[in-house]
């Protein structure tokens, strides 16, 4: 028997300066969020809700996230694209209880494997993680 790996669809509507998803909700955003920005939040988004599930899993409360992210886009050497080439972002994180060195270590390996938005970006992340 041939197991099939799971599935996450994701729906967005724009219609009249709205975004919907598919269960309606309504995100209103200024002229000023480029889908840069948008893009950089939902990494920032999806990097700490990876942190989060790890975290729980290995017994460990986030009590404290504060995160921010910065891109460099220009042209790629490659094709010659503009294209965002860098990513970097800033996560200050408080653990509790602290795990010990390899154990944190591990939970800040996951949580950047399992970023599903870093994972799909050709630009691979950078992430520095300061943790209290």
């Amino acid at each position: 028997m041939i197991t099939r790996p799971k599935e996450f669809r994701y729906a967005v509507e724009f219609d009249e300066g709205s975004f919907r998803t598919e269960d309606e909700t309504r995100l209103d955003l200024p002229e000023a969020w480029s889908p840069e920005h948008l893009l950089l939040a939902a990494l920032v988004r999806c990097s700490l809700h990876s942190l989060h599930y790890h975290a729980k899993h290995g017994g460990i409360e986030v009590p404290h996230a504060r995160a921010s992210a910065r891109s460099l886009a220009t042209k790629r050497e490659s094709d010659g694209r503009y294209a965002i080439v860098e990513i970097e972002l800033v996560l200050d994180v408080r653990l509790e209880p602290p795990p010990d060195p390899d154990g944190l270590a591990e939970l800040l390996a996951k949580a950047e494997r399992d970023c599903w938005v870093g994972a799909s970006l050709t630009a691979k992340p950078s992430y520095v993680w300061n943790v209290a």
